[in-house]
Order: structure tokens, then C-alpha cells, then sequence
């Protein structure tokens, strides 16, 4: 069936992403917990903590199946209940506040012939926004995006700052990357086939991309106030992700494992009172760059 090879695809992109990513780290390994979901499926929840580069990261694999809650059926706009959901969903929180955060996230939702769809993405949360590294990860999904259609990296892009846009701050998250939902052939032009590849496509982006950037910035020094103002913006990236994020949300309407789930929050972060950043300082440069519509290319 099309959902097992989803899944079985899904699988590989998860054991490639790891494989490569205890490389690049040099110290920390995999933890896996295997886990079944009550009401159908489970998944492959794997966790690395304390490695050279990142502190504490993820990269998690799930196939899961049984009845939408009415909740969930009434955002979807849809009438029959049952359904099946597969994906990947990574992010990193490294310790060198140069290097990145990163998330990805591939999945694929089905509930009958009719009703199926892919969604997705993959951004950057950079602590410090390095223009450089904003262009090349920014080159390097255009790149990935243009093999299928010349139309999905701007309109993706654009999505992506939409979406990943903290709105009781007035700022983005990072800068942005890709963001697209419930893509099938009426609205791609693409059989499922095709947006299947383009779906292995995009995860096949994160290693080459993400160890270039780590190994860009891995041995950058840095001082306690550079750590502080990570775990700043860590906390921002902890607000988006209980207040607004879609897949944060319906793991929990659907009875997910909560470890799993909440497996994207950094491991320390700090709100001081009304934190603001020093006037012609590294930080404000990078505030100023948490907007929308930036064009990194």
C-alpha cells in the first residue's frame, strides 16, 4: 500500500539522518524508545544529549492510526473519522551559540482515497542571524525546491514566514525555510508520487545542510553573555512551539506520547523581565532580522 511505502521511506530518512548526525557530533549517540500508541501505531523516538555539538536534539520517526477527535475533524473540514498519519519531525538545540537550532519536519496524512495529502518543511533559528549561513541554507532549499516545480520555493518560503512567526512578539522565529501543507496532484500539478520524491527531497536537505553549518561555526568562541542571550532565544522558540505549533497541537488532541512531543523544547532556557538587546550590539543586529519577507537570496 502507498501509506507502507511512505512510512518505510520515512524509516530510511530517519536511520540516514542519525547515522550521519552521531558522525558530524563525534561524542553523543542515539537513544531510542520504541512505543506504541494507544488507539493504533507507535513509533521510533530517538534522543541525543551532552555530544560536541548539540546539547540536546531529536529525531523522531511515527506511524499512527485509529479516530480523529471532533476537534481535529472539524479544523480539517472533514466527516469520516478515521485516519492514518506518518512522518519525521527533528530539531537540534546545539551548545555553541553559533551554531544553529534547526527543525525539520516530513509527514504524510491520509483518512481515505480521496482525502490524502503531504506536508512539511524544514527552518533555521539561528541565535546569532550569520548572513552568510542565512543564504546558503536559503540557496540550498531553492536548489532542492526548483528539481520539482520553479513556483514552491518562493511560495513555500513565504509560507514558512508566515508560519513561523511568533505573533505576540511581532518577530519570526529565525529565518525562515520552507513551509507547505496538504499538497497533493489538484494543487501541485504532481502525482503522489511525485510529491512523495519531493518529500524525500526536502528531508534528504538536512544532513548536507546542517553539517555545513555546523562545521562553519562548531569552534567559534563565545563568552556568558552569548550563551545567555541563547537561552533568550531559546525561550522564544519554546513559546512557538506550545502556543502556535500545528504538529505540537494535534499530537496532543490525538493521545501522542508526550516525550515525543514536547521532545522539541531546549533543554535550558530563560525569560529575564523585559529583555531587551544593547543598542548597535550583535543582538539587536539579529533582532532587527526577525522579520518577514526577507530575501536571502
Amino acid at each position: 500500500m502507498f501509506k507502507d511505502r511512505v512510512a518505510d521511506a520515512y524509516k530510511q530518512i530517519q536511520d540516514h539522518i542519525c547515522k550521519g548526525l552521531v558522525e558530524v557530533d563525534g561524542k553523543a549517540q542515539f537513544e531510542e524508545e520504541l512505543w506504541e500508541r494507544e488507539g493504533g501505531g507507535g513509533g521510533r523516538t530517538r534522543v541525543m544529549q551532552h555530544g560536541n555539538v548539540i546539547e540536546k536534539g531529536g529525531v523522531n520517526f511515527s506511524a499512527v492510526y485509529g479516530k480523529l477527535p471532533e476537534s481535529v475533524k472539524r479544523s480539517f473540514k472533514v466527516e469520516n473519522d478515521e485516519f492514518f498519519a506518518t512522518g519525521v519531525s527533528i530539531v537540534m538545540h546545539p551548545e555553541n551559540p553559533f551554531v544553529p537550532i534547526i527543525h525539520m519536519n516530513i509527514r504524510y496524512f491520509e483518512m481515505d482515497e480521496q482525502t490524502r495529502w503531504f506536508g512539511g518543511g524544514i527552518d533555521l533559528t539561528p541565535h546569532y542571524v550569520i548572513p552568510t549561513d542565512a543564504r546558503f541554507f536559503h540557496y540550498y532549499l531553492k536548489q532542492a525546491c526548483d528539481q520539482f516545480k520553479a513556483e514552491f520555493y518562493p511560495k513555500f518560503k513565504a509560507l514558512a514566514d508566515d508560519y513561523f512567526f511568533i505573533r505576540h512578539r511581532n518577530e519570526t522565529r529565525g529565518i525562515g525555510g520552507i513551509f507547505y501543507d496538504r499538497l497533493k496532484p489538484e494543487n501541485t500539478g504532481l502525482s503522489y508520487e511525485e510529491i512523495l520524491d519531493f518529500s524525500l527531497a526536502v528531508g534528504n536537505t538536512f544532513l548536507p545542510v546542517y553539517t555545513e553549518l555546523i562545521d562553519r561555526n562548531r569552534h567559534t568562541d563565545y563568552t556568558e553573555s552569548h550563551k545567555e542571550w541563547q537561552y533568550l532565544r531559546r525561550s522564544r522558540y519554546a513559546e512557538f512551539n506550545l502556543v502556535y505549533d500545528s504538529g505540537t497541537k494535534f499530537g496532543l488532541e490525538t493521545n501522542g506520547r508526550i516525550e515525543s512531543i514536547l521532545m522539541s523544547l531546549p533543554p535550558t532556557a530563560k525569560w529575564h523581565y523585559n529583555a531587551q538587546a544593547l543598542p548597535n550590539s550583535p543582538e539587536e543586529e539579529t533582532s532587527n532580522l526577525l522579520k518577514k519577507g526577507i530575501d536571502w537570496l
